[in-house]
């Protein structure tokens, strides 16, 4: 058995391992000035960066938890291992051969540790990799070629195959100088009914690399058909050095560039990744037969820095119900990055590989550029279950969605997609929309008017089942209360252009009510005038308060000229009409903006060739009520 790794070697180890090196493999680092260097600490959870790296000093301290020490110290906390294989992890990667007392010149690990693991793991990666080029990996290598991905694709990223046969890669291991039991403890052997087996058979594999580029599990897909398991992948068990909640493929290629462009592409499959990097996008990652979790976040913002507004996070999925679903789902997660989280979703369903081999690289790269953020991709989604153009489905919708942005944690974010939501459904008081989702959100809100009883309604008798008498003073209500008015007192000049009018110009239900009752009684253009007039739409009020509005409305004078009574009539109408055209404009832009110009061209078209037409019509209205009020 080894002794004691001499006393030199350490020092030269510490000598020849730069510290910001080794910590930049797990955790980006920014010039804080001093001589320092500072990133997130790796050992807690921050937002802010308290972790200090002095290059000069050769020492880490995180002032946040207190962890310190030398670059040893760090190998050691950073990866779990103990004092020697630490040494022995730094010392492979300067390239020194180690000495240990009373052992003569060896590079000799201890038996079972973390590093024969890593030892085992990488020998069969080099194994699976020369067996990819054999005749019975034909049908391998022909996966990869339909997919786009050749040698040196292959080569890129290690790819392998484990051969036929139940225990030849167990055997080669064996003949290296591994024992049984490390092999069993790897994962990359298991006990079977006759003795040890390989863990896989006739499968395509990519080897799983931690964030330091150590081989630490494998993934394997199944192409044959009479392959007797099923299941289309399979990954490494848990074990020592495989943790499938922290590993995530294509990190070690990805870090630096994820690092260096303040963005992660987080796929779903090996292959998604491969054509993700050859096709121009080299920081994307997947995970490895789990769900993109909070752990895999964690060893993100560490590279990302989170603090920097600028970082993204670009999520991909598959266009199908199944893609949506983890789209929403991954909405939870996404709140624990500060980053700028996005989606992008590929046309047809497709993925990133499929998307590059039917478009090619350019496609993939548009496929990140034109990414949606997350939110507004959940929100929209859910949306499609209602009918948009209904005032029901929006109310229902409403009802869903408000609570939804309501989890937004982020307070100036959440208002904007409470704004953005208003905007999505149709729904024109924007401001209401606001508000309810902060009632919801348990958010302060500014305290409503008190609401109080008319003392004209008292007065008069008003059922307190009617509709409430509108403020006249209210700013909003001006030009409905202006129209009225002279249906009511010049109906020989608003004639037929008054009782064109639809209910849904008016927005009180007072007025609306009025209106209806104007209609009832014969419309302005009924030849009825004067007191004939005025009590027939009286007969036609459904309420005392309705009633009580059209008799205030007859004798409140009008601000129009003598002898301009049509000028005047006209005006005002049309100012209503502008009104109307305008809640039609924003219904139209609302709907536009839930279709792609891309996926839904010939809507699209359509509704704006609807937009462009209404501008024009609402454009003209207001010239034509230029001066009015």
């Amino acid at each position: 058995m080894a002794g004691r790794i001499r006393e030199s070697d350490i020092a030269l180890v510490r000598e020849r391992s730069q510290i910001d090196e080794v910590v930049g493999d797990q955790v980006s680092l920014k010039r804080a000035g001093g001589g320092a260097l500072k990133g997130l600490c790796p050992f807690h959870d921050e937002k802010t960066p308290s972790f200090n790296v002095r290059p000069s000093h050769g020492t880490f301290h995180c002032f946040g938890c207190g962890e310190g020490g030398d670059v040893i110290a760090f190998v050691m906390k950073v990866e779990h291992l103990s004092f020697v294989e630490a040494v022995e992890r730094l010392a492979d990667r300067a390239g020194i051969q180690l000495t240990y007392e009373g052992g003569g010149v060896t590079i000799q690990r201890d038996r079972g540790t973390r590093s024969r693991l890593i030892e085992a793991h990488k020998a069969a990666a080099e194994y699976y990799a020369e067996q990819l080029a054999t005749p019975e990996a034909q049908a391998a290598r022909e996966f990869l070629a339909e997919r786009g991905f050749d040698e040196a694709a292959a080569r890129q990223f290690g790819c392998g195959f484990a051969p036929g046969g139940w225990d030849k890669l167990t055997k080669h291991l064996l003949g290296r100088g591994f024992e049984l039991t490390e092999l069993i403890k790897s994962q990359l052997t298991k006990e079977g009914r006759q003795g040890p087996i390989d863990r896989f058979h006739r499968r395509l594999l990519w080897p799983i690399k931690d964030i330091g580029g150590e081989v630490v599990g494998f993934g394997a897909r199944r192409i044959f058909d009479d392959d007797p398991i099923q299941a289309k992948y399979l990954n490494t068990s848990e074990s020592m050095i495989y943790k499938k909640s922290q590993v995530l493929f294509g990190l070690d290629q990805a870090k630096r560039e994820i690092a260096k462009r303040k963005q992660a592409v987080i796929v779903e499959g090996y292959t998604d990744v491969m054509a993700m990097h050859l096709a121009g996008v080299p920081t994307a990652v997947a995970s490895c037969g789990t769900a993109f979790g909070t752990d895999h976040m964690n060893v993100l913002r560490r590279l990302l820095i989170d603090d920097d507004v600028n970082g993204e996070v670009i999520f991909t999925f598959d266009g199908d119900e199944a893609g949506q679903k983890a789209a929403l789902k991954a909405f939870d997660g996404e709140q624990h990055f500060s980053a700028q989280t996005y989606i992008a979703v590929a046309p047809d369903g497709m993925d990133p590989c499929e998307l590059r081999q039917a478009k090619g690289d350019v496609a993939v790269r548009d496929l990140v550029a034109r990414r949606t953020p997350l939110i507004e991709f959940a929100i929209k989604a859910q949306l499609r279950a209602y009918d948009l153009d209904s005032v029901d489905g929006r109310v229902e919708a409403l009802k869903k969605m408000v609570p939804f942005v309501a989890q937004i944690k982020d307070r100036a974010k959440r208002d904007g997609y409470a704004t953005r939501l208003a905007w999505w459904v149709g729904w024109d008081d924007e401001a209401m929309v606001v508000r309810r989702v902060r009632q919801v959100s348990g958010g302060k809100t500014p305290a409503a008017a008190p609401q109080r009883v008319d003392p004209n309604q008292m007065a008069l008798g008003v059922e307190v089942d009617g509709p409430a008498r509108p403020n006249p003073r209210d700013p909003r209500l001006v030009h409905q209360r202006e129209v009225l008015k002279v249906a009511l007192r010049l109906p020989e000049y608003a004639g037929p252009l008054y009782d064109s009018l639809p209910d849904e110009a008016f927005t009180e239900p007072a007025y609306v009510a009025l209106h209806q009752a104007i209609r009832q009684a014969g419309g302005a253009s009924s030849g009825l005038a004067g007191t004939a007039y005025l009590d027939a739409i009286s007969q036609a009020c459904s309420h005392a308060s309705v009633r009580s509005v059209l008799t205030e409305l007859a004798v409140e004078p009008l601000t129009v000229k003598q002898n301009d009574e049509f000028r005047y009539v006209s005006m005002v109408i049309a100012r209503l009409q502008e009104v109307q055209v305008g809640k039609q404009v924003e219904d139209v832009k609302s709907r536009l903006r839930r279709l792609s110009p891309i996926k839904d061209a010939d809507e699209y078209r359509s509704l704006w060739g609807d937009l462009v037409a209404l501008e024009e019509y609402r454009k003209a209205l207001l010239q034509q009520s230029a001066g009015v009020l």
